[in-house]
């Protein structure tokens, strides 16, 4: 049989003509190839932060700015990537933050040894998307698996749990301090269906003091005072108004010129002013408001006339409080105090002014529930460490409150689901045997990881754990990392939630899933281009 081709006018086979301009290409095995090597070199740059004996990482930013930690996603967040795939990677690593705060790195060194399994099997001449649907079929059976594992948790597993969160960050008295504090503010906000918005917990940051210095308060506190000593300190079952605005003399700009022929035409003037912010008051007292809080100024000609009708006022107060203290105590932020209706007006409990270290703060308790967190450290570079910290707490303690399952770290669980998925994959005939059979293999990793950042032979630790669970048949076997033996991670109080190690095997599988099904890569060439300039500057 022949075959017609149509040729261009150079003689080529039309097929074979170029038509992809100032683009560089790479396609099939080549492109996957370097693809996984992407992957890999992300997984590699984090793997050893992983655990509690993991090293901590500096970075440097354009100006200069340095900071250590080792915390994941973190370092792929602040680190400049320009490859697509370690993108992806990133992206996945942001995911499990938003969802789980924590298996941040877990899920990067999990995708990148799935990826590298893979690619064995590529190897051998197994296609891509046959590795991808045994991946899938994994991913799903584990999920199915989790509940076979998991454990109910009391007090003091949760303050376990959230200790473990934070394993390799700081010392164990700040790990303690933080975990407890953490579980408390929670704990204040829950709800009747048990349901935790994490929103209504607010971090203030002091430099100075140690981290053991933090504490927790009921309520939305703001560093603020009252405008005048003199006002009430305490208001108790008060009405509070919100202001996007101040209570003040309007300044007039206009291009129109007042020629004041007397004194007493321009007191008259200012009298007028004055007036209108007392009428803006009386308009106040007769909605019953005692607490007024506005984002611009209040006029300092008016501070005694507030003082005398009861109302406790604030000045000054950021946007964002403003919204929060609308939350708390079910009021509408207004334009203007003229506008003020009935729905517009919220209620509070209590509002206090206190000091704490010689610092005024505002203190609000409404209907609705609130908690702020007052965390120290020494240092800037500590109190930036101690905020990720109480981030990464915060998201752990509301997964036990809202869930309250959980599964045993040190990598028992993964050893446990790996041996479920073996067993699985015994029941799969073809090739995709071979492929459930490469993620078990990589879901070990975490203990191999955990075993090489802490000193540890990490080939001897994975056999021994998997042995150990074997024989005890318990799923409960992980590494000890300090005596570098299997042992029981609900003696060590090593214990982590449900969702951090399914939200790690749901983001890792998606990601080495949809890196295996690229098989063209086109990068267009970007050439340096003159901006335009203005016509004065030509």
């Amino acid at each position: 049989m022949r075959r017609a081709y149509f040729l261009d006018g150079g003689g080529r086979a039309m097929s074979e003509a170029p038509i992809l301009k100032d683009t560089v290409r790479s396609n099939g095995r080549e492109a996957l190839q370097k693809n996984i090597q992407a992957a890999m070199a992300l997984s590699e740059a984090i793997r050893s932060t992983l655990g509690p004996k993991g090293l901590d990482k500096l970075l440097i930013d354009d100006d200069g700015r340095t900071l250590v930690t080792n915390d994941g996603v973190t370092v792929l967040e602040t680190a400049k990537v320009e490859h697509p795939v370690a993108k992806m990677m990133i992206n996945a690593s942001s995911t499990q933050d938003r969802i789980a705060k924590d298996g941040t790195t877990s899920t990067v060194i999990l995708a990148g040894e799935m990826l590298q399994n893979a690619w064995r099997l590529i190897l051998q001449g197994i296609h891509p998307s046959t590795i991808a649907r045994g991946y899938r079929k994994s991913e799903q059976h584990l999920l199915g698996c989790i509940s076979e594992i998991l454990l109910d948790s009391n007090d003091e597993i949760k303050q376990s749990v959230v200790k473990t969160s934070l394993a390799g960050k700081g010392h164990k008295s700040m790990q303690e301090i933080i975990a407890n504090i953490a579980l408390d503010a929670v704990e204040m906000v829950v709800e009747e269906d048990s349901t935790v918005d994490v929103s209504k917990i607010k971090l203030i940051s002091q430099t100075g003091g140690r981290v053991e210095d933090s504490r927790v308060f009921r309520g939305l506190m703001i560093p603020k005072k009252r405008i005048s000593s003199d006002m009430d300190k305490v208001i108790i079952n008060g009405k509070i108004l919100l202001v996007d605005g101040g209570l003040e003399r309007k300044n007039v700009t206009t291009d129109l010129k007042l020629n004041v022929t007397s004194v007493g035409v321009l007191e008259s003037f200012r009298q007028e002013e004055r007036q209108m912010l007392f009428e803006q008051v009386d308009k106040m007292v007769g909605h019953g408001i005692t607490v007024l809080a506005c984002r611009e100024s209040i006029d300092d000609d008016i501070k005694s006339y507030l003082t005398k009708v009861g109302i406790q006022a604030f000045r000054r107060v950021s946007k964002s409080d403003l919204n929060m203290l609308a939350r708390v105590c079910g009021a509408r932020l207004i334009s203007s105090i003229q506008s003020t209706s009935e729905t517009d007006i919220g209620n509070c409990s209590s509002s206090e002014n206190i000091t704490i270290d010689g610092k005024d703060f505002w203190v609000v308790e409404g209907d609705g529930k609130a908690a702020t967190i007052v965390a120290k450290g020494s240092t800037v570079d500590i109190i930036g460490e101690v905020e990720r910290c109480f981030d990464d707490a915060l998201g752990v303690s509301t997964q036990l409150i809202e869930d309250g399952l959980v599964v045993c770290g040190g990598g028992a669980s993964y050893v446990a689901l790996a041996r479920r998925l073996r067993r699985y994959a015994e029941t799969i005939p073809g090739r995709e045997q071979l492929a459930i059979e490469a993620y078990a293999d990589a879901i070990e990793v975490i203990v191999r990881v955990l075993a090489e950042n802490a000193g540890i032979d990490p080939i001897t630790t994975l056999l021994d754990v998997v042995a150990e669970q074997t024989n005890a048949k318990s799923d409960q076997i992980g590494i000890n990392l300090t005596t570098g033996k299997p042992e029981n991670m609900i003696n060590l109080g090593i214990l982590e939630p449900q969702g951090i190690i399914k939200q790690a095997l749901v983001g890792a599988t998606e990601v080495a899933i949809s890196i295996l099904r690229i098989d063209d890569v086109l990068w267009a060439k970007q050439d340096l281009e003159m901006p335009d300039l203005p016509e004065d500057e030509m």
